[in-house]
């Protein structure tokens, strides 16, 4: 079953420094019916202003991902980490049995614009950890390239505590990627950029537009198109138990 969620239908907020689009229920924006999608509980779309930020804040048993679409974002914690990053880059926090952190946009001019997201580990307590990952930009192109995983073997791969992968992935207009869905496993999808139509093994689905996104269970064989004419189709695809 394929089931999508249009962009407008994401709950936002505008705090002038902040302004965010929230995916799944988060913090005021609570939806008992929206509140997860397997161990996925967070996917928010956030811009901070220049020389904004928020924190900190403390959290606890939480995989975190900061994917950075535009701009550069700062990341300090209480583990003693601080690190710029861009896009091309992915911060991963284990919050484990504690962290504080904080989030900050460096730029004296420029907004961030970056993806947030939190997962449910597959084992409460861990120790707290953290680490920035580089993914190769052109690599994108006609492929799904894995940017955090379970299964990391290399360091552009950032290590998650969750049987998951997170994948993004560029489609010219035309270029298709088929993925195989085990039985079993949830596929968040998630439009950045551009626009695409997905389909089951019956032809079954949707066109999806920017920032659209589609919940998936109980098929076998998706098939991903690039639609956008004037530019590659940008999108996240998840994984998940």
């Amino acid at each position: 079953m394929i089931s999508v969620y249009q962009e407008e239908s994401r709950n936002s907020s505008n705090l002038g420094w902040l302004r965010g689009s929230h995916r799944f229920s988060f913090e005021n924006d609570f939806d008992e019916e929206n509140s997860s999608f397997g161990p996925m509980h967070v996917l928010n779309d956030d811009t901070i202003t220049p020389k904004r930020g928020f924190g900190p804040n403390p959290r606890t048993d939480m995989e975190i991902l900061y994917i950075v679409l535009n701009g550069k974002l700062r990341h300090a914690d209480s583990l003693g980490n601080v690190m710029n990053t861009s896009f091309g880059s992915v911060q991963r926090m284990s919050a484990g049995t504690g962290v504080v952190h904080m989030e900050h946009n460096p730029s004296e001019t420029d907004d961030v614009t970056f993806l947030q997201l939190w997962f449910e580990p597959e084992q409460r307590g861990l120790a707290p950890s953290y680490e920035a990952t580089s993914f190769e930009v052109d690599a994108l192109s006609g492929r799904l390239l894995p940017i955090a995983s379970s299964n990391a073997m290399k360091n552009t791969v950032a290590k998650l505590h969750q049987n998951m992968t997170v994948y993004l992935s560029k489609l010219k207009q035309g270029s298709t990627i088929t993925f195989k869905q085990e039985e079993g496993r949830r596929v968040f999808l998630f439009v950045i950029e551009g626009r695409l139509s997905l389909s089951n093994e019956i032809k079954e689905g949707a066109i999806l537009y920017k920032r659209d996104s589609a919940r998936i269970v109980n098929e076998t064989k998706l098939k991903i198109e690039g639609e956008h004419e004037a530019a590659e189709t940008f999108f996240m695809l998840i994984d998940l138990p």
